[in-house]
């Protein structure tokens, strides 16, 4: 997607294969930071302080952790606690152990010879191919957009939930892809923002994407949304995940569960764009099975952003000595998705849809 007009991903390797590039979303909106990444620990550091964020973004970044380990050592052994090391960045995202396993799984097989070539055109496939999945997502999503233009005069209003955009990807995004496809479309459309605290990916992130794209847009409180449903100006809800169950339950970032109760309440068709490579079969009862990650406090007790004279501040917005929970994702049960859309097209969010989805040959 574009970024001052020209076109960029959320990562690339190093001309030389001995370093990652990542933009450190923690700078955005207000300083686009690429910074250099030069083995495990570093990619580690990124992933778990949220320098990158996203389900497959940090697939991506802890593949190419791997091909950087490789590149130093690609005994078995080391490949191993590097991948263990990074899989313990953040908990609740499946991507990040599904691209880990993926990678050993291929580097293994090979003599310790050819795994340095191998690991980059693994951790390269990885991130080719998330870029061609969300595009496929953009295009199954595509129509329910046009159909609701279709019914009525006026911008097609979407409401989104966190960043699910190219940011937390590596380009296309989940959530906006469908909404980008729509603008290159000429649809015309409209997306409410999420401020989605407590670290505001919403308001820092997708408001961000969705101004350099050219999309219009409007930001709002995370409490908001039902408000605005309630008076009919909320069309559809799209939202990402980071964790689907083997009966369509959806993980994704804490206040996607209200508004998925908010949808359901006013009539609103509440849509989860899924990349295939966040459904976990192996977890039968999402609201039960899944981990979900709690952040430090002071997420929540702290605010950053910029000051009257455009530096960058941190403010304590809460009593000294209080204490508060931060769980950073929440789960919404399969019966409030409207549908699941993933590169395959759309699917109901139930355990015989996606067992035929996933079963079936791509």
């Amino acid at each position: 997607m574009l970024v001052d007009a020209q076109p960029r991903r959320s990562l690339w390797p190093s001309e030389q294969r001995d370093a990652l590039w990542v933009i450190d979303q923690r700078q955005l909106p207000h300083r686009l930071a690429i910074e250099r990444l030069d083995g495990v620990e570093a990619v580690f550091v990124a992933i778990r302080d949220m320098w990158v964020r996203g389900a497959p973004l940090i697939g991506a970044t802890a593949a190419y952790g791997l091909a950087l380990q490789a590149h130093r050592d690609a005994g078995d052994a080391a490949l191993q606690a590097a991948a263990q090391h990074l899989g313990s960045a953040r908990p609740t995202a499946v991507n990040l152990q599904w691209a880990l396993q993926r990678m050993l799984g291929r580097l293994l097989a090979v003599p310790v010879a050819e795994r340095r070539a191998a690991a980059w055109a693994e951790a390269d496939a990885i991130a080719d191919e998330d870029v061609a999945t969300n595009q496929a997502i953009g295009r199954h999503g595509l129509p329910l957009l046009q159909a609701i233009a279709q019914r009525r005069p006026g911008p097609v209003q979407v409401l989104t939930h966190c960043n699910a955009g190219w940011l937390a990807t590596v380009d296309w995004g989940t959530a906006l892809a469908p909404v980008y496809q729509a603008q290159a479309a000429g649809l015309p459309l409209h997306v409410w923002v999420d401020e989605t605290r407590p670290r505001n990916q919403g308001a820092s992130l997708t408001a961000w994407e969705l101004g350099q794209q050219g999309v219009p847009h409007t930001l709002i409180a995370d409490n908001a949304g039902g408000h605005l449903m309630q008076r009919g100006l909320v069309d559809i809800v799209i939202v990402g995940c980071d964790r689907v169950s083997a009966q369509g339950d959806v993980c994704n970032k804490i206040g996607t569960y209200l508004k998925a109760l908010a949808a359901r309440d006013n009539g609103v068709p509440f849509y989860v764009a899924m990349p295939l490579s966040t459904f976990d079969p192996a977890i039968e009862d999402g609201l039960r099975d899944i981990p979900i990650e709690e952040r430090s406090p002071r997420e929540l007790t702290h605010i950053g952003g910029r000051t009257a004279d455009g530096q960058w501040a941190e403010v304590q917005i809460a009593p000294i000595g209080c204490g508060a929970a931060n769980p950073a994702f929440d789960v919404t049960p399969a019966a409030l998705v409207s549908g699941l859309i993933t590169q395959r097209g759309i699917v109901a969010a139930r355990a015989d849809a996606l067992r035929a989805l996933t079963e079936a040959k791509p």
